[in-house]
């Protein structure tokens, strides 16, 4: 899985090359400095960062962009006039510039509209070949929907506004979905086991303000309620090389589960593509009664440095001190630890490219009590066709996996390898509707056998229903 991941980098680390040197060729030796019509005669700083970014568009897509185009270059990242509105994660982490954006957009003078989201109406079997007593069956539809709003203040200053909305736990019920080895989270009192948590109606109500001391630095603040702190990469559901997966990941309790957290204040300023970020937050997860509004606490904090060298990579590390994160365990404290990479590389077809992120992430409980995460995953989209897959290492306890009854205290390693297929039916008003299917080998330690069977097999089916992507990219 790692060599055909790594080949696959290198082919697009290579395509991506080839373009840049045949965009080079294709410019004109004497460059155009005449001023837009549109544009002051004196050149503002602020802007000028932000149209170095966006210009990198290829010129051949930039002339199939028109006026839609003209607005996509007022459109700003979510808490900086000076970086592109690609570069845009969950909270306030960074993708690649180079990431595709799949939303409806508008603008109306110094005010920018953007809308997304994800519907997978869906059947899944996390255990069709029957090996185990753990396997369930269900027809359900994980979903999420996100508007943001930004305003240009004066001329160095940004306010955002955004709101984000999941009905899984209407759609689903509070026992969430089936997935096999998943835990986190409680319902009726008892834990979460082999299936995913139902997120909140209000999975994300934030603002955040950003100031451009110059082209090369911004600070900015942020609050929500609920919100995402400086921790980890950006949400699964936000990665561009997880669009097609409905599934969340098996480590997302390792790795990015804090991206609802209910009272979040976060500070960050960036210097030229390097960011550091500081967040006080509230370390208890989200309670069963997902349309309520839980006790903000701020008894928590972490910290962020992100960097990205091209237009094609966004890194960072993390940490986390998390207070009392689990309802079941008030008394235990987890200290997180992340770092992780993302890449994504645009093809010169439009609609295609290949993202990938590895994450890795690390709970320590104190003691002996450290647990290890770490993903890979990857989405190659070639227009409306689309092959993905994901390999998924856990170190899961038999607390966790509620089997210490059977096992006592132990910790088990779990392997998931999953591989997908999509592919695009339709797009209607900007909308695409997308038929896919993927398979799941789980490979687990044999203590585990008696339990789970000898490597369970998963499958589904799916209708996905999301914004096409912009023309503007």
């Amino acid at each position: 899985m790692k060599k055909l991941f790594g080949i696959a980098l290198l082919m697009a680390a290579t395509t991506g090359a080839q373009a840049q040197h045949e965009q080079h060729q294709d410019q004109p030796a004497k460059k155009d400095t005449t001023v837009p019509h549109h544009q002051p005669a004196k050149k503002d700083t602020t802007v000028s960062g932000h149209d170095q970014h966006m210009h990198h568009v290829n010129p051949e897509m930039q002339e199939q962009q028109g006026h839609e185009g003209h607005n996509m270059q007022n459109m700003t990242s979510a808490y900086s006039l000076n970086l592109p509105m690609s570069r845009n994660g969950s909270g306030t982490s960074w993708l690649p510039d180079n990431s595709p954006m799949y939303m409806y957009m508008a603008q109306k003078g110094n005010t920018s509209f953007m809308f997304h989201g994800n519907v997978f109406l869906r059947y899944t079997s996390t255990d069709f070949t029957a090996k185990g007593s753990r396997g369930a069956a269900k027809l359900d539809a994980p979903n999420w929907f996100m508007g943001m709003m930004n305003t240009k203040v004066g001329k160095k200053g940004l306010f955002n506004t955004t709101l984000m909305l999941s009905f899984d736990r209407a759609v689903m019920g509070g026992a969430g979905y089936p997935l096999l080895f998943q835990s986190g989270e409680t319902w009726q009192g008892k834990p979460l086991v082999d299936r995913q948590h139902p997120h909140d109606l209000f999975a994300a109500l934030s603002v955040g303000y950003s100031y451009a001391i110059n082209k090369d630095m911004d600070v900015y603040g942020y609050l929500g309620y609920p919100g995402e702190p400086a921790i980890s990469a950006p949400a699964f559901m936000h990665r561009v090389s997880a669009m097609n997966n409905p599934d969340a990941p098996l480590g997302h309790h390792w790795q990015d589960a804090t991206h609802i957290t209910f009272g979040v204040g976060t500070l960050g300023f960036r210097y030229k593509q390097v960011k550091a970020e500081f967040s006080s937050f509230t370390g208890r997860e989200p309670d069963e009664d997902r349309y309520n509004f839980d006790k903000p606490l701020f008894d928590s904090y972490s910290y962020r440095v992100s960097y990205n060298p091209s237009r094609q990579w966004a890194l960072q590390f993390s940490q986390a001190f998390v207070h009392s994160p689990e309802a079941l365990e008030p008394d235990v404290n987890v200290t997180r630890t992340t770092a992780s990479a993302i890449h994504t590389a645009q093809f010169r077809q439009p609609g295609s490219f290949i993202a990938s992120t590895a994450v890795w992430g690390l709970n320590d409980k104190g003691g002996n009590h450290k647990e290890h995460a770490f993903l890979l995953e990857s989405n190659l989209q070639l227009q409306k066709n689309a092959v993905y897959g994901r390999y998924e290492f856990v170190e899961k306890s038999s607390h966790e996996l509620n089997l210490e009854d059977q096992l006592g205290h132990g910790k088990f390693n779990v392997h998931a390898f999953t591989l997908g297929y999509a592919r695009t039916l339709a797009t209607i008003w900007k909308t695409n509707i997308a038929a896919g299917a993927q398979g799941t080998v789980n490979v687990q330690d044999r203590a585990l056998y008696d339990i789970y069977g000898k490597n369970p097999l998963s499958a589904q089916v799916y209708l996905r229903i999301s914004p096409a992507l912009h023309r503007g990219m």
